[in-house]
């Protein structure tokens, strides 16, 4: 198996852009939905009500600063793009803690499961897309860790999908049968929410191996972030592809 893709949304609920290699942190990938979009009461607004923020594109310039279809993320014309796409009073936001993410740090995502469903993998907004799986294989990887690159992470849980997946990562055109067969066909589930269990540079193309045991046992900390216990570990023989 191997990182067949990688990508960073920096802006949360915004088209993300895809990249050839990144620094996974324990907080997960650098930059990775640090300017959100809060409502005029101040709630954090996202593309599940919002649909059209999906058609703005977030990026990160190489001055290290965000930007949203070409605007600085704290300029007026940016400002104007998200008002039209979210409604009068939104506003923008820097915000680095947890509350950004809504599960887990990272997202994983498989060729296999995507190839099975035949639709575009960009609807299920994944940070990385593991290749060289078969089929629905990634349903039995919840609870497993993996070296990724030179990072670890644990498979924690499968993702349970919204109406975020019906929407056309291009064109916005919705299609409910997208998530219709997400429910029927895969219990409403797909893709894995990940933790970092340590940090290290990703780059496409880099191999993923499974554990062959579970490496790490999970505890909850006050701060909400998963932390691990390391335990006595192996990968397994032959699943390095």
């Amino acid at each position: 198996m191997f990182i067949k893709e990688l990508w960073r949304y920096p802006v949360k609920s915004m088209a993300g852009e895809r990249v050839s290699e990144i620094q996974l942190t324990l907080g997960g990938f650098a930059d990775d939905r640090k300017i959100m979009v809060l409502g005029p009461s101040g709630h954090v607004i996202t593309s599940r009500t919002h649909h059209r923020l999906l058609g703005l594109k977030g990026t990160l310039g190489d001055n290290g600063v965000t930007y949203i279809s070409g605007h600085r993320w704290d300029s007026p014309e940016a400002l104007e793009l998200v008002v039209q796409a979210a409604g009068p009073g939104a506003q923008l936001i820097s915000y680095e803690g947890v509350e950004r993410f809504d599960v887990l740090p990272l997202l994983v995502a498989t060729d296999g499961a995507i190839e099975h469903m035949g639709f575009d993998g960009r609807r299920l907004r994944p940070n990385i897309v593991v290749g060289g799986v078969k089929d629905l294989e990634e349903r039995t990887w919840d609870g497993r860790d993996f070296r990724v690159g030179d990072a670890i992470i644990n498979a924690a849980q499968l993702r349970g999908r919204c109406v975020m997946t019906t929407y056309d990562p291009d064109t916005l055109k919705q299609d409910r049968s997208i998530l219709r067969r997400i429910v029927q066909e895969l219990d409403g589930t797909m893709a894995l929410d990940c933790s970092v269990v340590q940090a290290g540079l990703l780059r496409v193309g880099d191999p993923v191996a499974m554990f062959d045991v579970l490496t790490h046992e999970k505890l909850w900390h006050s701060d909400g972030w998963r932390r691990f216990r390391p335990r006595k570990a192996r990968l397994c023989k032959g699943r390095r592809l």
